[in-house]
């Protein structure tokens, strides 16, 4: 497996994936997994392919460390898929969906929640859902449609908000939530990974009168059970074959 994050400058996102992938080691020992950055931060996925080719191995799959199928996935990483596959026709390359939209994605927010004092499902809580946001609108309708089957389960209320390139922004949600009466309002941080967005978002949703901001989701055990069901439905696809 050859897993592709987002990358950040800041060094704490690249410690957080490694620390997911170790947790997704343990739960398959037999599993070689790999890091890759598409920025900010070595290796590069091209780098990675390259050297496993070089080593004569036959296949991998690349797995999409993004919670939302936005450019990264539709654009960015097909475009080394299809360089690499240029460069080494004998290497055979399966690619795993992107890790969203999943209920295990729920059960982590909710676990990231519950460890910031918010209990799953209490309804004198609103909460405010928020991604990184994207220019894809089909990305960020995702997040539309996680926020109204997450209201299901006993939330006053749950709305979605982006840290950029969208409405609203965290802080707009919190005090609109904060302004229709909420007696406590939440926020639920949908990314993978400590670094600017996340402290961002923290920062604008306590000015705007949360009483709550969850830890960015890293390596909750959901998301590792996540990405080796991503892994095996790759894998179960005609033609691919297990690293």
């Amino acid at each position: 497996m050859v897993a592709v994050a987002h990358g950040s400058r800041d060094p704490r996102a690249a410690a957080t994936v490694e620390e997911l992938l170790a947790a997704i080691r343990g739960r398959r020992p037999g599993l070689a997994v790999l890091a890759s950055f598409l920025d900010h931060a070595p290796p590069a996925p091209a780098g990675v392919l390259d050297g496993l080719a070089r080593r004569g191995e036959p296949s991998a799959v690349v797995l999409p460390l993004l919670l939302t199928a936005a450019y990264h996935s539709k654009t960015d990483i097909p475009g080394v898929l299809a360089r690499v596959r240029a460069r080494h026709p004998r290497l055979g390359l399966r690619t795993a969906a992107t890790l969203g939209p999943h209920p295990l994605l729920v059960a982590a927010l909710e676990r990231r929640l519950a460890e910031a004092g918010v209990p799953a499902g209490d309804p004198d809580t609103a909460v405010v859902l928020v991604a990184a946001g994207s220019s894809d609108p089909s990305a960020n309708a995702t997040i539309w449609a996680m926020a109204r089957r997450w209201r299901s389960r006993g939330w006053r209320g749950v709305v979605p908000a982006y840290a950029s390139a969208a409405r609203p922004a965290p802080g707009e949600a919190v005090a609109a939530l904060r302004d229709a009466g909420a007696p406590r309002v939440a926020v639920a941080s949908y990314f993978l990974a400590p670094g600017y967005f996340a402290d961002k978002v923290r920062e604008e949703s306590l000015a705007a009168g949360a009483d709550a901001v969850s830890p960015v989701l890293g390596a909750a055990p959901e998301l590792a059970e996540l990405v080796l069901h991503r892994y095996d439905e790759a894998v179960a696809d005609a033609g691919a074959v297990a690293v």
